[in-house]
């Protein structure tokens, strides 16, 4: 991929430099004085801190300026905004989906349509638990983690809550917010789920369904491909899809886990920065690394190699929003708050949206080649292979004047 930019733009020369997940905000935020870095992987949650740091540069003309905008996703394009302002391209789609076991759905009576909403899901663990099937039909990550944070936020939407008022002050305490941690609360008590979800994480979800021990799982979209494994699941071949179930008044919020390209604001190469940026978000290149991940554009899901990568089942979700399914609206409510919180951190420090999120064993992909391809879609939907270290790009880019200019 970025060996295809260079070639196709020889005046520009791109070195990647790959770090750690758990420590990429704490590097972007420490190397943003220094101008160390043109490009950098922002996840979802950091777009309000960054902007208001000026770690990253409003590109708003730049991104308002392409053709077919409206052809991508909205969820994938606000990944980047904060406050009517784009801060970046998306360039990762990622979000939380219902997985269930069809074999125990067969054995139950139950039809995968009873699970779009939340009553419907509680009905059938009933079901499910009631005819001996599984013993604890959910399991959900619920460890005191971001794994917590995105279920709940799934369900909050979900119950009609918010998670702060038209004053920025916190509203899940009531309302919507309660329901949704009562609603949390009963699936355990009553031995729905598991009692293990509330030390879970994402990982420990996809080997609790894996091993046949939950029939149904919120969870990101790499599970599907890890729970079809033979190499590694007992239930290859027996999962099913589905989008977040709506709640009593009919709400079926997603939970954003995209990531955006952002240009920091210390490049000193930002046009050259921009080119590099517009090319690997751009809907050709992003067609041919389906397998890796899924695109942006919403156009490329009726592209038959894009359907064919991406896996089918995985595409014919990931196509057809549901009405109202607003995926980034729980995380636009959080950034605002973050932002508040942010504020009141010295400049260039590490606010609460940075090391503390939690999200372990899902790489972020590296760009060398089809290594991303590789790594990636190991994580995702085809590949089979152990998990690989968790690193992540940031990028030199340098414009070449007869010879290479330093950073």
């Amino acid at each position: 991929m970025t060996t295809a930019f260079m070639k196709a733009n020889p005046t520009i020369k791109v070195e990647n430099t790959l770090v750690a997940y758990e420590a990429l905000h704490d590097k972007i935020v420490a190397a943003a004085p220094a101008g160390t870095y043109d490009v950098v992987l922002m996840d979802c949650i950091w777009p309000a801190e960054f902007a208001k740091k000026h770690v990253v540069a409003d590109i708003s003309d730049k991104v308002k300026a392409l053709s077919g905008l409206s052809g991508i996703f909205p969820g994938a394009i606000q990944t980047a905004q904060y406050e009517g302002k784009y801060y970046g391209m998306p360039w990762l789609l990622d979000t939380k989906y219902l997985f269930y076991n069809t074999e125990m759905l067969q054995k139950a009576g139950i039809k995968p349509e009873q699970l779009a909403t939340w009553d419907g899901v509680k009905s059938a663990a009933q079901a499910l638990k009631a005819k001996n099937i599984v013993k604890y039909p959910l399991i959900g990550s619920w460890a005191q983690a971001e794994a917590v944070v995105c279920d709940y936020a799934a369900l909050v939407g979900a119950f009609g809550g918010s998670f702060l008022d038209a004053a920025g002050k916190p509203a899940f305490t009531s309302g919507g917010g309660l329901q949704a941690l009562q609603f949390m609360r009963d699936l355990i008590s009553s031995g729905l789920a598991n009692p293990a979800s509330a030390e879970s994480i994402e990982d420990d979800v996809v080997k609790t369904f894996s091993q046949g021990n939950a029939a149904i799982a919120l969870n990101w979209t790499f599970m599907y491909g890890q729970a079809n494994d033979p190499k590694a699941s007992k239930v290859a071949g027996k999962v099913g899809m589905l989008r977040t179930p709506a709640g009593p008044g009919g709400k079926a919020p997603g939970v954003n886990g995209a990531s955006a390209l952002a240009i920091t604001s210390g490049s000193q190469h930002q046009d050259a920065a921009w080119e590099y940026v517009k090319y690997l978000t751009s809907q050709s290149v992003q067609d041919k690394f389906a397998t890796s991940s899924l695109p942006i554009w919403k156009a490329s899901y009726d592209e038959p190699a894009v359907q064919k990568a991406g896996t089918p089942a995985v595409v014919s979700v990931a196509k057809n929003p549901a009405a109202g399914h607003d995926s980034s609206a729980a995380g636009a409510e959080l950034q605002r708050g973050l932002a508040a919180v942010a504020g009141r951190h010295p400049e260039g420090a590490a606010g609460p949206p940075g090391p503390g999120r939690r999200r372990p064993d899902r790489s972020r992909p590296c760009l060398h080649g089809f290594e991303l391809n590789r790594r990636w879609a190991a994580r995702w939907l085809r590949l089979r292979r152990p998990p690989v270290p968790r690193n992540v790009p940031g990028w030199f880019v340098r414009e070449s004047h007869g010879s290479p200019r330093p950073c």
